[in-house]
């Protein structure tokens, strides 16, 4: 790579923001993040992230490049509080109403907090050479054309100004008005899929008690078929993070009952043994997620110079699969890669390359989501055969450790999802017997509720 040079610009110091930023560095002379919040180290959850009251999960796929890009990550991430665990060891899964069999798997959960996760990478970010954090500063708008933008508009403690840049990055998560901006400028606004999910969140923290869950870290219960799910994982402060979850409007209550009441609900019995046998720390918080979009720049062909739009501002997934950040992760190697092979067809090649985790992602959520009837979307004949084999697979996951691993491998993003159909694979899902997994099935829950 040739020696930084320019000015670069990223809208946004959430997780995306950052991880852009960081690349970014390498590239140019100097970075600038604009950010509304104030940034309080005295604020657990800022303003501008209030998903940061739940639960979330780092794909063992994104911690291992915030690892490259941030070289000891996992080990400050532990220093600062964090939990590690060997996913299927450390963790129990719930998927298809019945927990995975346990086995290695090659994958190490980092857990904690959103806003420890973030603080850490603000941290390790802000002392790069050339970066600077302009916070209560909002962008407003983009200057340029439909062929390049060259500046943004911001409104911050000096008044309004306009930044120009040689590179400008919305990072600017669910809230972004890149499409508004855009149209604008004369520009055109990608095209967009949606799938209207209607997610509500609860959760709370409560205090850990020595011995609970049997001194693993996390559990999680997939939504089941009606459409309930949620997680405890412990974090920083030797507390239980507790989410629960509930699809197309069926949204948790936060009063002490109905979030007992709805915990008790769940597939599997140990979330709600964690909130019964627990101090509460404060009241349950909600949140509501109304709809996944994915905006199709990749399908543009030529969108304008100068920019590029990264994180949730380019796909916003239902975030019960917890593939925000890793995919923001994604896009951040995706587009480290094309700034080192130069400036030229810039925004045009990071969409290409930022298509193919993307894509997958997409797909495995959405697919997942249009396992609830509920769910409004297009079906296809692949989608609907689809859907059969990862029943099929979950099933056989429950007693066969061999096939737990390849299936969480392909969720956490480390393995294709061909990786489920190499003939060794393929050959024990279809050969399992029906009535060893009913044996097992059997035998798993009475252990559990034991």
């Amino acid at each position: 790579m040739t020696a930084p040079r320019g000015h670069a610009i990223v809208i946004g110091a959430g997780i995306a923001g950052l991880l852009a930023a960081r690349v970014l560095a390498d590239a140019f002379e100097r970075v600038t993040i604009v950010e509304r919040d104030e940034l309080d180290a005295k604020e657990t959850v800022r303003r501008g992230v209030p998903q940061a009251w739940h639960l979330h999960g780092l794909l063992d796929r994104g911690r291992r490049i915030m690892e490259e890009l941030y070289p000891g990550f996992t080990e400050q991430a532990v220093s600062d509080g964090a939990t590690v665990a060997e996913v299927l060891i450390g963790t129990r899964w719930y998927v298809g109403g019945s927990r995975l069999a346990a086995g290695s798997t090659g994958l190490t959960s980092v857990i904690a907090t959103r806003s420890l996760l973030e603080t850490l990478l603000r941290r390790r970010t802000l002392r790069l050479r050339g970066i600077e954090l302009l916070t209560r500063t909002t962008a407003q708008g983009l200057v340029g054309d439909a062929q390049r933008v060259r500046a943004v508009t911001v409104l911050g403690p000096a008044g309004t100004q306009t930044l120009a840049a040689d590179l400008i990055i919305d990072a600017g998560g669910r809230g972004s008005r890149i499409t508004q901006w855009l149209t604008e400028i004369g520009a055109e606004a990608p095209d967009e899929e949606r799938l209207d999910v209607d997610l509500g969140y609860a959760s709370r923290f409560f205090r850990h008690r020595p011995g609970q869950l049997g001194g693993q870290a996390s559990v999680i219960v997939s939504t089941g078929a009606n459409g309930r799910g949620g997680g405890a994982v412990r974090v920083e402060g030797d507390r239980w993070h507790v989410t629960l979850a509930g699809m197309l409007g069926d949204h948790p209550p936060v009063d002490d009952k109905g979030f007992r009441d709805y915990a008790a609900s769940l597939s599997a019995p140990d979330i709600h043994a964690i909130v019964v046998g627990s101090e509460p720390l404060g009241d349950a918080v909600p949140y509501r997620f109304r709809t996944a979009v994915r905006r199709r720049f990749d399908r543009q062909s030529s969108p304008p110079a100068g920019l590029v739009v990264l994180g949730d501002a380019l796909c916003a997934f239902n975030p019960l699969y917890a593939q925000g950040m890793t995919v923001a992760a994604l896009q951040a190697a995706a587009l480290r890669e094309c700034l080192a092979a130069g400036a030229a067809d810039l925004p045009a090649r990071y969409y290409a390359a930022a298509a193919d985790a993307l894509t997958v992602a997409w797909q495995l959520a959405a697919g997942s989501d249009l396992r609830h009837p509920g769910v409004e979307g297009r079906r296809t004949l692949r989608t609907r055969l689809t859907n059969v084999f990862v029943t099929r697979v979950q099933r056989v996951a429950h007693h066969d450790p061999r096939v737990a691993r390849t299936f969480l491998r392909v969720a956490h993003l480390v393995d294709p999802p061909a990786a489920l159909t190499a003939p060794g694979t393929l050959r024990r899902i279809l050969l399992s017997s029906p009535s060893r997994e009913a044996r097992t099935t059997h035998r798993r829950t009475q252990e559990t509720h034991a």
